[in-house]
């Protein structure tokens, strides 16, 4: 029988008694898409569970149940940020830092003040939680606080941060540019890309020489062209049209590469 036929018990005792993780978000997929009291109610109920998993389910259910705008929004967020307060195990914080995340909308005052103690947490799911409960949030507050996470000791922080600065927020300032120009020579490939994005976004052209310098690094990302287009730094158009030539001879090179360099010669030369 289909999961879509399945009683919302049965998939709720399958999420709870299930040993294995395989058919996990499955589930949890399925019963989001139901947005009707008893799921919610259950769900309720889970996170006030004393086992760590039921308080999963629960928060990762509620995190995306419905389509926006969400059945139960006022009274889910409510309920993460009264959890927030409370909660100590590093892996429910996980869960509810991504279930705000989900429904971060006009976040307030007072409730970024209650998450961004999390930027000191010991664990790193954690901190990687609360980069995401910010992503998108344009306020002073959660922006400090993204750009302390760029600088983590953990590559996947320092990414997802100097995204959130970078491109998921359009605010442009002194302390931002200065952030990304932070990352530029970070160690970590795809932190470094979103630096030069993020600059490229706010039409700083003298990233445009750091670009030159990664064009020559034969594994560079695609990102490099979206700095390309939106700086329309059609300087570089004899190098990538020969980039393209020359990409034709290897039927190695990945097709998606191939075809987002064409996109980029494209854009620049079309005005």
């Amino acid at each position: 029988m289909s999961r879509k036929n399945w009683t919302d018990e049965k998939l709720f005792f399958r999420l709870i008694n299930n040993k294995s993780k395989n058919t996990y978000w499955d589930n949890i997929r399925e019963l989001r898409s139901r947005k009707n009291s008893n799921v919610f109610n259950t769900c309720v109920k889970l996170t006030k569970s004393s086992r760590t998993q039921d308080r999963i389910i629960g928060l990762d259910i509620l995190a995306q149940l419905g389509l926006p705008p969400r059945p139960f929004f006022q009274e889910s967020r409510k309920l993460f940020f009264d959890i927030v307060k409370k909660e100590k195990d590093p892996k429910v914080l996980l869960s509810v830092l991504y279930a705000i995340g989900h429904n971060n909308e006009k976040l307030k005052i007072d409730e970024i003040k209650v998450i961004i103690p999390f930027k000191e947490n010991v664990d790193e799911g954690v901190r990687e939680g609360l980069v995401f409960a910010l992503l998108s949030v344009d306020n002073k507050l959660a922006i400090d606080t993204l750009i302390h996470l760029t600088t983590d000791k953990f590559s996947h922080i320092r990414d997802w941060a100097t995204f959130g600065i970078g491109t998921q927020i359009q605010r442009d300032n002194e302390k931002i540019r200065a952030a990304l120009w932070n990352r530029i020579k970070d160690r970590h490939k795809n932190t470094r890309y979103e630096a030069i994005v993020g600059l490229a976004n706010r039409k700083d052209n003298g990233v445009k020489e750091i670009i030159k310098k990664e064009l020559q690094n034969p594994n560079f990302s695609t990102q490099l062209f979206d700095a390309i287009v939106t700086l329309r730094a059609v300087e570089y158009l004899p190098n990538l049209k020969k980039l393209l030539k020359e990409s034709e001879k290897y039927d190695t090179i990945n097709l998606s590469w191939k075809r987002e360099l064409g996109d980029c010669i494209e854009e620049l030369t079309t005005k």
